[in-house]
């Protein structure tokens, strides 16, 4: 497929998604070091594991020890009874050999497991803290795919390896030992093949490496991709593009095939060359102690022992190799990872931030700018004062800002210069908490969560009573249509409410708000996606919901803030008019504009 004819990735996020760069790890022993404090949190667990490791490496070594007694003391000498008393020992040696590896492994898991449980956790408490930004310039795909398919890599690698290692280098020296205390001859032999092991490997590994850092970046690139083809797929149906998407997905589950495959041959050499290096150091080891025998140097029995001290002894190189392509997998999922944790909490609460049980209301914005992006301002010198009690109603066309100050206000951002007062404070001064309990959000794009009509509305405030949720319904206007659905207010809502009407999941999210029962309270086109009979039965509710409160609304509906306080009309984020509805008629300037536009509207 040409450049020009490559079909262009939709979006439908709220903001720029990009997935990280291919790259190898950029520091494999601070990854490491970072896996290990989290590794060390299991001590209890740590310990019973390494004790089955030395137990049963222990029992391993002493199997073809006993194995060259036999042949030497009972099996040249024709002494069958000792023999088979010897074998029986040496059976009772490989099997309790058995349980304690199946022990330390058993052992090993629960660590692994625990450890990736609060690395998990970690992350997603980490994922609650960041900012909008964070994921609107990152696609969700693609942190799931840091949630699940990395972690999953980090806890094989832990629940398979670390035991592994320990008893792979504790069997590599305990062999040493062994071999060189039986011929050091033979000894020598063995360990003439070793560094064209750890040569194979290291080239091995060094190609590899990247290749699995690549693998993890294409999957977590087609991950957010799935992701937001599912979540678009009414749009994709809408515009007929189901072709170019199907493209698009084939360029990148093609990319992803490539890189996999690569990582996947490249570390697939180290099982041939390893097997290859291991018959070539056996074969010798044979033939030199053929050849020490015949001397008389050596004995039949050491011989034997030393060919099973000799596939012990490169067992345990060629497990460490291939250990070595199970890290550069965890390794690489590990540091995507702790990208994550390490991402700086662009807004957060400040030292001696403080909690108060209430807000009056009193909100003040003073010379507010802000921007999502450097060098493109949203938001120029905002200025006004709403009083506790009123009711502020934003105006103003598509993008101009009216939402964004709304996200300031909740502190979903920071502003970049300027100050938000609330109650003469300024917000950063408050807890972050104290902003999510106290000011109450319905937002113009509707979520509901999996679960009943009942706790969806709860979710407002957890300890509400079942006749408190249904009062805050009541008011909402959401009851009339609950008592009509098969379980009533404990009828099961799909995730993101897909077996409910859009107007319908906008009733029970007010109903949430209003459950919530905040002290400020803001509707972000909060009646939009509703009928205008719904409308007006929603506006009676809201008026005793606003009453005493302060609120702010966003409407495209200019009747609907016909009766607020004070109305903000802005263009290009900057406040061009403000005042009441009357006020702002007889300055016949924007908001007059507006009104005879719509009055239009409606006679067409």
């Amino acid at each position: 497929m040409s450049q020009q004819q490559q079909p262009k990735q939709m979006n439908f996020g709220r903001g720029p998604r990009v997935a990280g760069p291919a790259e190898k790890a950029k520091n494999q022993q601070a990854t490491l070091i970072r896996i290990g404090h989290y590794v060390k949190q299991q001590k209890i667990g740590l310990f019973f594991a390494i004790f089955f490791v030395l137990a049963s490496t222990f029992l391993s070594l002493a199997g073809p020890y006993m194995i060259g007694h036999i042949i030497d003391e009972y099996i040249l000498t024709k002494d069958i009874a000792g023999a088979i008393r010897q074998s029986i020992v040496l059976a009772i040696i490989f099997s309790a050999a058995s349980i304690f590896t199946w022990l330390q492994t058993y052992v090993m898991i629960r660590v692994a497991m625990t450890t990736i449980r609060t690395l998990r956790l970690a992350l997603f408490q980490k994922l609650q803290a960041l900012t909008l930004r964070f994921f609107d310039q990152r696609a969700l795909g693609d942190l799931m795919s840091r949630v699940t398919n990395d972690i999953d890599n980090l806890n094989t690698a832990l629940a398979q390896s670390v035991t592994q290692i320990v008893s792979s280098i504790l069997t590599v020296i305990g062999v040493s030992i062994a071999m060189f205390a039986l011929s050091w001859q033979l000894a020598l032999v063995t360990l003439i093949i070793i560094p064209l092991i750890v040569f194979s490997t290291k080239q091995i590994v060094k190609r590899s490496s990247k290749n699995y850092a690549a693998r993890q970046r294409d999957l977590g690139k087609l991950n957010g991709y799935i992701e937001e083809m599912i979540t678009g797929a009414e749009v994709v149906t809408l515009f007929g593009k189901e072709q170019q998407t199907i493209a698009m997905f084939r360029q990148q589950n093609e990319a992803l095939r490539h890189s996999a495959q690569r990582a996947e041959i490249t570390s697939g050499l180290l099982g041939p060359i390893n097997n290859f290096m291991n018959n070539l150091g056996l074969a010798i080891v044979i033939g030199t102690g053929a050849l020490l025998a015949v001397n008389g140097i050596v004995s039949v029995g050491i011989i034997a022992a030393f060919v099973t001290y000799t596939r012990q002894f490169f067992r345990p190189l060629n497990q460490l190799s291939n250990l070595l392509n199970t890290f550069q997998s965890a390794i690489a999922g590990a540091e995507r990872v702790f990208e994550i944790l390490d991402e700086p909490s662009e807004v957060a609460d400040r030292p001696h931030a403080i909690d108060v049980p209430a807000f009056r209301g009193d909100v003040a914005f003073n010379n507010v700018s802000f921007s999502y992006t450097p060098d493109k301002p949203v938001l120029k010198n905002i200025c006004f004062h709403a009083k506790a009690g009123e009711t502020i109603a934003l105006v103003g066309p598509t993008g101009s800002g009216k939402t964004t100050i709304i996200n300031l206000l909740t502190r979903f951002y920071d502003v970049d210069q300027g100050t938000i007062l609330i109650d003469g404070q300024p917000i950063e001064h408050y807890q972050m908490a104290t902003i999510r309990q106290k000011v109450g959000v319905v937002l113009q794009d509707t979520y509901l969560f999996s679960g009943t009509v009942r706790e969806n509305i709860r979710f407002g405030r957890l300890d509400a009573t079942d006749a408190e949720v249904e009062e805050a319904a009541k008011i909402a206007n959401a009851h009339h249509f609950i008592k009509y659905l098969p379980a009533q207010y404990d009828t099961h809502v799909q995730a993101g409410g897909a077996n409910l009407s859009q107007g319908q999941r906008q009733l029970i999210a007010i109903a949430r708000a209003i459950l919530e029962n905040a002290d400020i309270l803001i509707l972000d086109e909060a009646t939009s996606s509703v009928d205008t009979q719904t409308e007006v039965d929603i506006q009676k509710g809201l008026q005793h919901l606003m009453q005493g409160r302060t609120s702010f609304v966003i409407a495209h509906r200019l009747k609907t803030i016909e009766n607020a306080d004070k109305i903000l009309v802005i263009q290009q984020g900057e406040i061009v008019e403000q005042g009441n509805h009357q006020a702002l008629m007889q300055q016949q300037g924007i908001y007059y504009e507006l009104q005879q536009k719509l009055l239009l509207e409606q006679v067409e």
